[in-house]
């Protein structure tokens, strides 16, 4: 036999009448209401809220504000190495450990775009050995800058799986490493969290 819907038991009249009860009983605890008790339709009133601003200019603006401020809120944890606010790339305590011990070490690579933007200068001296050597210069620096980032690659994937274990090093820490010791200091995100000489243990 199917139960008949009675309208006394829907969310709404449940939610009414668990009202009433609060109210009578603050009234009954205290002696007297003290506010004369909503009606019905002032608390269904009071629930509503409305589904499309009535300034909706001023709704945009707001929006607007909000997600600058998350925007800057990102920014900022990013340049601090906040977890949340990292890319995949960066995540995770051995790129974190990668990010430190390239940031206390002095690699040739971070020289890289100064030695560039010489060699640049050096090309419109009227001297044509000058640039020759200028450029001979630029590559021979290069080929070391690159054979340090082996270098560094290597001596990284070794305090790795001394720390966390042979069987446990990510694969790519070498290369992130090369990458980051390529980009100047003051350029590096996540901004450099450890001073020149302060390795990670």
């Amino acid at each position: 036999m199917a139960r008949r819907n009675d309208a006394s038991t829907t969310p709404s009249a449940a939610e009414d009448a668990a009202a009433d009860a609060v109210t009578e009983a603050e009234a009954t605890s205290t002696g007297k209401k003290g506010r004369p008790t909503p009606t019905r339709k002032e608390r269904e009133a009071a629930r509503k809220r409305p589904l499309v601003p009535d300034d909706r200019k001023r709704a945009r603006a707001e929006n607007r504000q909000r997600m600058a401020e998350a925007r800057e809120r990102a920014r900022e944890g990013l340049a601090r190495g906040e977890e949340r606010y990292l890319p995949q790339r960066d995540r995770g305590p051995q790129r974190r450990y990668v990010r430190d011990y390239v940031d206390a070490r002095t690699s040739f690579g971070e020289f890289m775009i100064p030695v560039m933007f010489l060699v640049i200068i050096a090309t419109f001296l009227p001297s044509v050995d000058a640039q020759f050597i200028a450029i001979i210069s630029l590559w021979g620096f290069f080929l070391i800058a690159i054979a340090d980032s082996i270098l560094l690659g290597y001596l990284v994937k070794r305090r790795l799986r001394k720390k966390f274990g042979d069987d446990k090093v990510e694969k790519g820490v070498g290369w992130y490493a090369g990458m980051r010791a390529l980009q100047l200091r003051v350029l590096r995100l996540p901004k450099p969290q450890v001073k020149r000489g302060e390795y990670p243990v």
